[in-house]
């Protein structure tokens, strides 16, 4: 049996994404197509599914790292998991008044440009502008903030101290962080394990698929209470003002049933990202995400993780459903290996507790370029070790991301990656290859040119492992065990028959015969009067 011969419960597969800082050069090539394929409507203007930023920065929305400003994500509370926003009175309570709502500002205001002044003003002796206006309202504005205010800045002094990470770190560190490095950070909604923005939806308008882990908002159900926008510690889920509606990061899905990778994978410029089914075990990640110390985080979130390898596991995910060609996908993926196998990949902010799904390779590049600018060779594995040891600005800030503090991991990941550079450099040379080398990383030469060529090489088919959709063919009864968020009829439990009941054309009843009925869809609906089911139990009707 893997992870410690413990006894296996309820396997689930999840499709997850890993990313390869490294590789990233900040070209907004991501951000931009899945504005075009998923945000590029009225009411999403400042809406940005996925993102870049420069590290160290604020981040967007700004500070949103800061969970005691923000109250996203879980913490424990008398050894038992609670979300931040509180519990169900607390919420209830600030249901019409939530101060830990970013306001606008807190993101950017969306602004355009006025060409048609370019066009249409008068002859003068001034020459005309495109003075900005809002996207919001129409009206003249300033342009003071945006999506990537931070970008190349690289903390610079005007933002350094803002920076909620840095904000945790010695004075030291603070000061002398913007000669260290800087790195960019792509980011998408993290499709939790355990998401908080599932637990405290008042309408359960949220919930996370069976099937793929996918966690998506029922249009139909969302009221726009807006409490999954504070609940949410990565702030990925977003208020859409012209339809009243949450929306987030799909995963693509479409794409994905299709066995394709999302948009923002496709047209990557720097081939940083990675797709593949993950398996793991339903049953441990309620324990795990309650781990008592935020720095066994990462190890906890590593053992609800099943090695598809082991007959035990396969036989298991069998039983419960899983395809076949969704077992042979967990052998062959990409996501696995470079988080299970060769432990390079960590996860963005274990501490939040939500078990999150899209990992990162950590930069090994601020490492070589401290050592290449005091004229050392950047890729002596003698000198790249010894100054992962003693660079401690960089690590101590890669942990404050990944590992909730705990610096051991990312030096053992930074160590592979170096480990694997040397490697490859004599292998290129035509050098003498030193065995010692790979053992010092708990690996063997054909598992780190293994890991090189994955890193390095993969072609199309080797970065996206994906099988086709399918449906759950599990037993309602198996419904109690089968998801990490709770028991039957509990937050994030997927009703198949709610979901895809008809919708109706208009505001009025429902199709008769469906778990709706009586409901209202407000996607049609013009804002006029009070269609009949807009309030529970009410008379409907309008006026």
């Amino acid at each position: 049996m893997s992870r410690g011969d413990a006894p296996l419960g309820r396997v689930m597969a999840q499709v997850a994404m890993v990313m390869n800082l490294d590789k990233c050069i900040g070209c907004h090539t991501c951000s931009v197509t899945c504005k075009q394929t998923w945000t590029n409507r009225q009411g999403t203007e400042y809406v940005w599914f996925n993102n870049v930023e420069t590290r160290p920065g604020q981040g967007y929305p700004r500070g949103y790292q800061d969970q005691e400003k923000w109250k996203g994500g879980w913490h424990l509370k008398h050894g038992r998991l609670v979300p931040r926003a509180g519990g169900r009175a607390r919420r209830l309570a600030r249901l019409f008044a939530n101060p830990e709502l970013p306001s606008l500002d807190d993101y950017y205001q969306p602004w355009t440009y006025d060409y048609e002044n370019l066009i249409s003003a008068p002859l003068g002796d001034d020459v005309p502008t495109a003075a900005p206006r809002s996207l919001i309202d129409g009206r003249p504005t300033e342009v003071t903030w945006g999506p990537n205010w931070d970008d190349d800045l690289g903390g610079g002094p005007a933002h350094l101290a803002d920076d909620p990470v840095l904000q945790q770190m010695n004075e030291r560190v603070r000061l002398e962080y913007e000669q260290a490095f800087m790195f960019y950070l792509p980011r998408i909604c993290e499709h939790c394990l355990n998401p908080s923005c599932v637990a405290v939806c008042p309408s359960g308008a949220l919930y996370k698929r069976i099937e793929d882990g996918i966690v998506l908002v029922d249009q139909d159900r969302c009221r726009g209470w807006r409490m999954c926008v504070s609940g949410c510690p990565y702030k990925k889920i977003y208020f859409n003002h012209q339809s009243g509606k949450a929306e987030k990061c799909t995963l693509c899905y479409p794409r994905i049933e299709a066995g394709q990778p999302t948009v923002c994978s496709e047209t990557c410029v720097g081939r940083l990202r990675y797709l593949g089914v993950i398996l793991y075990d339903a049953d441990r990640v309620g324990a795990a995400a309650a781990t008592e110390d935020e720095r066994g985080l990462y190890e906890a979130q590593l053992d609800c993780f099943l090695d598809p390898e082991d007959p035990a596991v396969r036989r298991a995910a069998e039983d419960a459903g899983i395809p076949h060609d969704w077992i042979t996908a967990a052998r062959r993926s990409p996501v696995h290996a470079l988080i299970s196998t060769y432990k390079v990949a960590l996860p963005l902010h274990p501490e939040y507790r939500t078990m999150p799904m899209v990992w990162y390779i950590p930069p090994l590049s601020p490492v070589v370029e401290s050592l290449t600018a005091t004229g050392h060779d950047g890729e002596d594995p003698a000198k790249l070790f010894a100054a992962i040891d003693s660079l401690r600005i960089p690590v101590e800030y890669l942990a404050g991301l990944f590992t909730a503090g705990d610096p051991a991991p990312v030096e053992a990941a930074l160590c592979r990656l170096a480990a694997m550079r040397a490697h490859m450099r004599r292998v290129n040379l035509g050098e003498p290859q030193d065995p010692a080398i790979a053992r010092a990383v708990g690996l063997d030469a054909p598992g780190i040119e293994a890991m090189y060529r994955l890193l390095a090489l993969a072609k199309y088919d080797e970065r996206y492992v994906i099988p086709t959709g399918y449906a759950a063919r599990t037993p309602e009864d198996d419904l109690t065990q089968g998801c990490s968020l709770g028991g039957h009829g509990g937050v994030g439990m997927f009703d198949a028959d709610a979901f895809h009941a008809p919708l109706a054309d208009a505001p009025g009843p429902r199709h008769a015969g469906t778990s709706l009925r009586g409901r209202v869809n407000l996607l049609n609906w013009n804002g006029r009067g009070r269609p009949e089911g807009l309030f529970p139990g009410g008379g409907g009707g309008s006026r």
